[in-house]
């Protein structure tokens, strides 16, 4: 991207997302964005909370000690509690041991292991988001529990793809909260975007119906559709999300074309559940990882990778519109490692 584009971006994003603002922002508006920080400064500087718990955790059990059983047990309590999960645990931890105990090694060289280690692991999973330019509109149903950041990662993409010069049209599914019917309507004049929504309590479906029609008429590249917050183990809500996707059918046949599931990396464990649950009942295409900067056991991504080996399209480590970029496994893994961006991991 030149320089112009570039900073016409970030201009954008900077109204989008600024404060200042009458208008109401019921999740609270992200701020503008620091200018000049690059991906890779805000990727490590959100996941800095998991990669000093890491880095903490390895430098006590390694630092002036051999390697031997009890420093590896140690080890992996240190990945466990930073929700990595069992699998990714057991393999990293193996690989630290493989051919040096009674050894002394540095506490760095084990973070080049578990970076290396966790690349593998989510490597298959990063995949970026395609919008299929030959279905028009592209449709894309977001869902998530209440409070994962929907309303706010459903505006963060419809800047990246107004940006792009995409035409996109809004869809508030979440018809019983006013406040995030309110907030899809502040953003969208802010982009141009079309916001389709109905009287308060409305019919979820019948709305996805209604903006599907809408977006056809309107020739739009994209149209993204939010849905209420939902728990996972409230039978009636999960039933009335799949009679979203079965409406939406009714529409377009194909739709929707991606189901996006926000999770919210602070619930840890429990956001395994939540892929388990709306898998099954929204068929789930593809994850968000969001607030990835507000919690210690940012390894959760790893554990749901191995897990459902779902895609993972975008993460989230901060407010700002730029802070939620396309998913890139090593990156991230060298970023919870606590290790710099250049430096390469030995084979």
């Amino acid at each position: 991207m030149s320089q112009e584009a570039e900073g016409k971006k970030r201009g954008m994003f900077s109204r989008l997302f600024g404060g200042g603002q009458s208008e109401p922002a019921p999740e609270a508006a992200p701020p503008a964005e620091e200018e000049g920080r690059s991906w890779w400064s805000r990727l490590s500087g959100g996941l800095s909370r998991t990669s000093q718990a890491i880095t903490q955790g390895v430098a006590d059990v390694f630092t002036k000690r051999k390697l031997d059983a009890l420093t590896l047990e140690e080890l992996e309590d240190v990945l466990l509690r930073a929700d990595l999960g069992v699998g990714a645990a057991t393999r990293i931890t193996e690989a630290v041991g493989k051919a040096r105990y009674e050894r002394d090694i540095d506490p760095e060289e084990v973070r080049e292991i578990l970076a290396r280690e966790v690349e593998r692991a989510l490597a298959p999973v990063a995949e970026p988001l395609v919008v299929d330019d030959s279905k028009k509109p592209f449709i894309i149903l977001v869902v998530g529990v209440n409070g994962s950041g929907k309303t706010t990662t459903i505006a963060k993409l419809a800047a990246k793809w107004t940006g792009e010069g995409k035409s996109v049209v809004l869809a508030a599914g979440d018809t019983f909260r006013a406040a995030a019917v309110e907030q899809l309507k502040v953003w969208g004049a802010r982009l141009g975007a079309e916001v389709v929504s109905g009287a308060e309590g409305a019919d979820a479906a019948g709305l996805a119906f209604d903006a599907i029609k809408r977006a056809k008429e309107q020739g739009a590249d994209i149209l993204l559709m939010d849905t209420a917050g939902r728990l996972q183990n409230r039978a009636e809500l999960m039933a009335e999300l799949e009679k979203i996707v079965r409406v939406m059918k009714k529409a377009e046949a194909e739709a929707p074309h991606a189901v996006l599931l926000v999770l919210d990396a602070t619930v840890g464990q429990n956001a395994l559940q939540q892929v388990d649950v709306f898998e099954r009942v929204a068929g789930v295409t593809g994850l968000v990882m969001t607030k990835l900067d507000g919690t210690a056991r940012g390894g959760i991504l790893v554990a749901i990778a191995e897990t459902y080996g779902l895609p993972i399209h975008f993460i989230g480590v901060g407010e700002s519109a730029e802070d939620l970029e396309p998913f890139a496994a090593r990156d991230f893994a060298r970023a919870i490692a606590g290790l710099d961006e250049t430096s390469e991991a030995e084979s």
